[in-house]
């Protein structure tokens, strides 16, 4: 299987990165669009080749993956010419499947996806929707794959990664908080990515809920019920679901 790429920005080199660092690593063309990016892909990897335009992606591999802004996604899909050997597989947000089935037609397929950047180390978990076999074999190389109900579904779990931002930006407050006591900021730095990254590998290796997970951290009394109560009197949590309902609603404009 080669894979066409029209877009290449971060997530398309993660991608990439994923697929050419893994065992058997397939043919990769690349669309010229970001040609830094491309041009250091192909550097890196020998299964990757830059291609003259889009429409030489298409003529190279029939499983093409969408990696361009929303704003420019018909306008970029109306240039080219799919044929029913295609599966267009679309790794761009907020475009619905009947929008891309119409501006790709006469592609034989089309599948929305929400890549992620641990694609880079193969550990993407990949949404994808609705299945298809060409679009799990992709992802399955850089990760594995959870495919929702239906596409409202999907476009939920498209809402949720709105957050990484904000959740950095959160563990970033509690550094500069430390750091202003009088820590020094690079240690107060490596603390908390190492709490925090520690405690994100551990949602991984249990299977234990969110709640559980909580509580199992959350002594009565103690110092973390009381920062957890703060947060909730504070409307915390309520501001965090009206942001993410924002998001939603955006998403299925």
């Amino acid at each position: 299987m080669a894979y066409g790429f029209v877009g290449t920005g971060e997530i398309t080199a993660a991608i990439v990165t994923g697929l050419s660092t893994g065992d058997d690593p397939p043919e990769v063309f690349l669309s010229p669009r970001g040609r830094a990016v491309s041009a250091e892909l192909a550097e890196r990897f020998p299964n990757v080749r830059v291609c003259a335009d889009n429409q030489d992606v298409l003529g190279h591999a029939s499983a093409i993956v969408l990696a361009v802004p929303a704003p420019v996604a018909r306008e970029v899909l109306a240039e080219l010419t799919f044929r029913p050997e295609h599966v267009l597989i679309s790794a761009t947000a907020g475009v619905p499947s009947e929008r891309l089935r119409a501006w790709s037609a006469p592609a034989g397929a089309v599948v929305r996806s929400i890549p992620l950047p641990q694609a880079t180390r193969r550990r993407s978990l990949t949404v994808v929707y609705p299945d298809n076999a060409v679009a799990r074999e992709l992802y399955t190389r850089v990760g594995s794959v959870l495919v929702p109900g239906d596409e409202a579904a999907l476009e939920t779990f498209l809402g949720a990664t709105a957050a990484f931002s904000a959740h950095l930006d959160y563990l970033g407050t509690i550094a500069d908080w430390m750091a202003a006591r009088g820590v020094d900021h690079d240690a107060a730095r490596t603390f908390v990515t190492h709490v925090f990254g520690e405690l994100g590998s551990s949602l991984l290796e249990r299977p234990d809920s969110l709640t559980v997970m909580s509580t199992r951290h959350t002594t009565p009394g103690g110092l973390n019920e009381q920062f957890r109560d703060d947060l909730r009197r504070d409307g915390v949590p309520d501001a965090v679901r009206r942001a993410l309902d924002r998001i939603l609603a955006r998403v299925r404009e």
